[in-house]
């Protein structure tokens, strides 16, 4: 999976609509293969990032979990010291 793309189900406030398209964008990126599209692509690869981000809107929307929310702040602690761990023997 791509690394940028980040993890939005259960989390109290729940993914703002940008979240959701940086991760929708992300993903049609990783696929495509292309970060920027040619002007012939452009609309095919706009239409795609907005498609797949309704459809994920839907999914978070219709997921439930019995874990309680998880708290954003925490969560990015979390990434921090998992990143600082990992870089610190570089």
């Amino acid at each position: 999976m791509c690394r940028n793309i980040q993890v939005l189900h259960n989390f109290e406030p729940a993914a703002t609509d940008d979240e959701v398209h940086a991760a929708a964008l992300q993903y049609v990126r990783k696929i495509s293969g292309s970060t920027h599209p040619s002007k012939a692509n452009a609309e095919a690869f706009e239409r795609a990032v907005h498609e797949i981000a309704h459809i994920s809107r839907h999914l978070l929307e219709d997921l439930v979990s019995t874990a309680p929310p998880k708290n954003r702040e925490i969560e990015a602690d979390k990434a921090r010291a998992r990143s600082q761990k990992r870089f610190a023997a570089a």
